[in-house]
């Protein structure tokens, strides 16, 4: 009887310190899940600031624009420095956002799209020790974005507001990211997630029309800042090492 005991003593904190270290110091673990990105957005009026190459700053009032919300895969990518530390990668496939005009613009409702990259480096705090199952987190961090594919999509927009065909760039930046969650385990290999977090960000975008008129072509170009702010949530499951 003691024997048995002693083994069952033994399995059980052989366990325990297989629980502990998937979630301690020198783990490294992976995750794939929805993430779903809700704008925050609004924007500054449009402004032309040169026409045929003049320097202009003519304001169109009442001009804005908003971004839908979008969804997509993600990936993250962590390593345990303590056992409450980690620090993450995150990266995601690219989502593409729709860019519907607001005020005098809304009845032209949506006018263009584009696809934003957001690669994420974390540095997450967890509670609670690693052998329990239940590990909320904060973390914190840096955001490379920048986007692709910008293209102004509804021609009667861009032959009666932006006056002829129009090319699309916008600003590349880094942003800080504010990030909370929490893990579950289901055993000391897999677990399930979810976080929440939100990026103060903003972008301008820069238009360059080429305009008709009875002296031939002119170059119109025009912007308008663009606040996206979005809230992230990510959905995931995730296997430790």
């Amino acid at each position: 009887m003691k024997l048995k005991q002693a083994v069952t003593g033994m399995a059980v904190l052989a366990c325990m310190s297989t629980a502990a270290h998937a979630q301690s110091a020198g783990s490294i673990y992976v995750t794939t899940g929805w993430f779903h990105l809700a704008p925050q957005s609004s924007s500054d009026p449009l402004t032309v600031t040169s026409i045929g190459g003049s320097p202009t700053n003519i304001t169109q009032p009442n001009t804005g624009a908003s971004l839908s919300s979008a969804d997509t895969i993600g990936f993250t990518a962590g390593y345990f420095i303590t056992d409450h530390i980690a620090t993450e990668f995150v990266l995601g496939v690219p989502p593409t956002f729709d860019l519907y005009g607001t005020g005098s613009l809304e009845p032209f409702g949506k006018i263009g799209q584009a696809k934003q990259w957001s690669p994420t480096l974390l540095f997450k705090y967890y509670f609670n020790a690693p052998t329990t199952s239940f590990r909320p987190y904060l973390g914190v961090g840096v955001s490379r974005i920048w986007f692709t594919g910008e293209q102004i999509t509804n021609s009667a927009f861009e032959a009666n507001v932006l006056h002829g065909p129009t090319s699309v760039s916008t600003d590349s930046s880094w942003e800080p990211v504010f990030n909370a969650g929490f893990t579950y385990a289901f055993n000391q290999h897999w677990f399930a997630g979810m976080s929440i977090s939100y990026l103060p960000l903003s972008t301008t975008a820069k238009l360059s029309s080429a305009a008709a008129t009875p002296v031939g072509t002119l170059t119109v170009q025009s912007q308008t800042k663009i606040k996206l702010n979005p809230i992230v949530t990510y959905v995931n499951i995730g296997y430790r090492f």
